[in-house]
């Protein structure tokens, strides 16, 4: 089963992915980091999500790049956290698929659903700054989209996470 949460912002929708992932309550509890410690800013929220997930049985896993390379036990519960950044490193990091970005992420994602018995893939909603954007950002974002409907179309339930609230577009909390 996949399951995308989607949120802006401090929504909520690290620690709502987190509850399913408990909820599941079968096998391993996997967590993949995707978030590279390239500056202070970023080890604050590496060091905020890692607090977050204290206690709660999670394995880390920091996988920057090539997901589909990466295998998981079959009974596994995955937390994927989070697809922009992963998409960032695939799309611009030295080790990242470059150009084939969008083919590596969605291939990477399918891999682990295919292994684990639940994927629950954390997305940011990017989308409603109201910015307007050029270049390689409006590439990278576009992307991102595609990837999101792509993920969205294949996935058993999709929610956006709203004050803390998941609000359902698809499927629905089947745990």
């Amino acid at each position: 089963m996949m399951i995308l949460v989607s949120g802006r912002a401090a929504s909520g929708k690290s620690a709502y992915a987190e509850e399913l992932i408990l909820k599941y309550g079968k096998g391993r509890r996997i967590y993949i980091a995707t978030m590279e410690p390239l500056d202070q800013e970023s080890e604050k929220r590496i060091e905020r999500h890692r607090a977050m997930r204290r206690g709660k049985g999670f394995q880390t896993i920091e996988r920057y790049y090539d997901l589909a390379g990466l295998t998981v036990p079959e009974d596994s519960a995955v937390l994927l956290e989070c697809l922009g950044n992963l998409a960032a490193n695939e799309r611009y990091g030295p080790q990242g698929a470059g150009e084939d970005a969008f083919a590596a992420l969605l291939d990477g994602v399918e891999h682990l659903r295919r292994q684990c018995g639940l994927l629950v893939v954390v997305a940011n909603d990017i989308f409603s700054g109201g910015r307007q954007y050029e270049g390689d950002t409006l590439g990278y974002l576009r992307m991102l989209a595609l990837l999101h409907r792509r993920l969205a179309e294949r996935a058993d339930a999709v929610c956006e996470v709203v004050c803390g609230i998941p609000c359902y577009y698809k499927g629905g909390e089947r745990l």
